[in-house]
């Protein structure tokens, strides 16, 4: 597969874990997330081992600091060689202009996305940490102001694909979290979608943890999905 749409998230505690599960896929079919978690345990030997297995990983560290401090972990992000990484749009437009423009210095710099809205937020959750409206605005108006500062994209549910992408036009990467194949859970996730759901609304790329990561045979989950994504 020239250009899998599928990012299994490596959800583990440890290398142990992660490089097991990994070794049971296939990455030609997919590509892998490295989250905070499982970065904090096992560091960029990690990240190595899976580039050396094959995979295209996403360094989901979700920057969120000042410009030069968010700078400077997109630089070393990207000495590491993955392909994607990611900010918090909440960061503001000096802190995403700052790693937009670190990574232009790079001759093979990964692909840069921002966080809009937490896929475990919902509109009660906003108005708690005093975000005004509901999530699909805020969500809108977040990837708007990431285009305009030259990200690649952002992550943002499945349910606000389609606005997301009549409002920003193709080209603009849409990467979705919360992706649940019909007639499994929710878990922590509080806006969810089928992966044809996803695609059919305009995401890029799917991130896709427990429907495979806990299934009996994780490959054969992941070649079901891809095959509901080119249904």
């Amino acid at each position: 597969m020239k250009n899998p749409r599928v990012i299994v998230a490596l959800d583990f505690p440890d290398a142990k874990g992660a490089l097991a599960l990994s070794g049971r896929l296939d990455p030609a079919l997919c590509r892998v997330k490295v989250g905070s978690e499982l970065y904090t345990a096992a560091g960029p030997a990690l990240v190595e081992k899976l580039q050396q297995s094959g995979f295209g990983v996403f360094l989901d560290l979700k920057f969120h600091d000042i410009p030069n401090t968010v700078a400077g972990a997109c630089l070393a992000a990207a000495d590491l060689g993955v392909w994607m990484i990611n900010v918090h749009a909440l960061g503001g437009r000096a802190m995403m202009e700052a790693a937009r423009a670190a990574l232009a210095r790079k001759r093979a710099a990964p692909k840069l996305v921002a966080v809009t809205l937490l896929t475990s937020i919902g509109a009660a959750d906003m108005g708690e940490i005093g975000l005004a409206g509901d999530p699909r605005e805020t969500v809108s108006r977040l990837a708007r102001l990431a285009q305009a500062c030259g990200l690649d994209g952002v992550v943002c549910s499945a349910q606000e694909t389609a606005a997301l992408r009549r409002q920003l036009g193709g080209g603009f990467w849409l990467v979705t979290p919360g992706i649940r194949p019909e007639g499994a859970g929710g878990d922590d996730q509080k806006r969810v979608a089928t992966p044809r759901e996803a695609i059919t609304g305009g995401a890029d790329y799917l991130v896709i943890g427990r429907p495979i990561t806990r299934a009996p045979d994780p490959l054969a989950a992941l070649r079901a999905i891809n095959a509901e994504i080119a249904g």
